[in-house]
């Protein structure tokens, strides 16, 4: 299986990469991303054997020679974003919206329903929220956002050959404790400290809005390996019981 993810230096797109590098199913993996992958980003030993890196800075444009690589494999989970923190509301619909939303014309202008059978699409996991709102009614904007993109991305994928889409809502998550390096360089530090007071509330006093952070890493990629290929939207009591299937 031929994987393909976006945001792999962000809290779930890193955690997303190491499961995939575990994956023995997983054959290989291509990272879209603006720069390489840093040195403190702890990784095994398979990793550079395992992963081609696209380097890309525009997510808006694809040229024919990019686009053409993606169709070869066999999903992609959109890990790219950010907390919506200090942004507006143009940002934030530009980098969750319309970035997601180019990737997947990109990929059927480059012929991705191409030799494709019906029941073997190219699965496309979006990395939404919990509380996303396709009706757009939310009091909150980036859980509005969320929501459109999950509606434009599944109306687009209904009516795209060789294209389905699952729209993946984790709660509340942080970084990977095993790994202290990702704390220390995906967030600001002063976020890290709010982060390790709201944090064990999420987990201990409200878990059902708390995913862990190897769960939603772990279910993404079976996801995207198609192994509970009905479910098109997936939240976080979704998420954690089919963790326990995983382990």
């Amino acid at each position: 299986m031929k994987l393909i993810i976006t945001g792999a230096t962000g809290v779930a797109g890193l955690n997303i990469y190491r499961a995939a590098l575990a994956d023995p199913e997983v054959t290989s993996i291509t990272l879209i991303q603006r720069r390489q992958m840093p040195s403190w980003a702890a990784l095994p030993p398979n990793a550079a054997d395992k992963t081609t890196s696209i380097i890309h800075t525009d997510f808006e444009t694809y040229s024919t020679e990019i686009a053409s690589k993606p169709v070869h494999h066999d999903a992609c989970i959109w890990a790219l974003g950010k907390t919506v923190r200090g942004m507006s509301e143009a940002e934030y619909t530009q980098l969750t919206h319309d970035y997601p939303m180019a990737f997947v014309k990109a990929l059927r202008d480059a012929g991705v329903e191409k030799d494709r059978k019906d029941d073997e699409p190219f699965r496309f996991v979006y990395v939404s929220g919990e509380m996303a709102d396709p009706a757009e009614k939310s009091l909150l904007m980036w859980a509005n956002i969320k929501g459109r993109t999950e509606k434009d991305l599944t109306k687009f994928c209904e009516e795209t050959t060789g294209l389905k889409v699952h729209n993946f809502r984790p709660a509340y998550f942080a970084s990977n404790e095993r790994y202290p390096n990702d704390a220390t360089n995906q967030r600001p530090a002063l976020e890290n400290v709010v982060h390790r007071i709201i944090g064990p509330f999420f987990k201990y006093v409200v878990p059902s809005n708390f995913t862990p952070i190897e769960d939603l890493a772990s279910v993404a990629v079976g996801l995207a390996k198609g192994r509970w290929p009905d479910i098109q939207v997936l939240g976080n009591a979704k998420i954690k019981e089919l963790a326990k299937e995983l382990h």
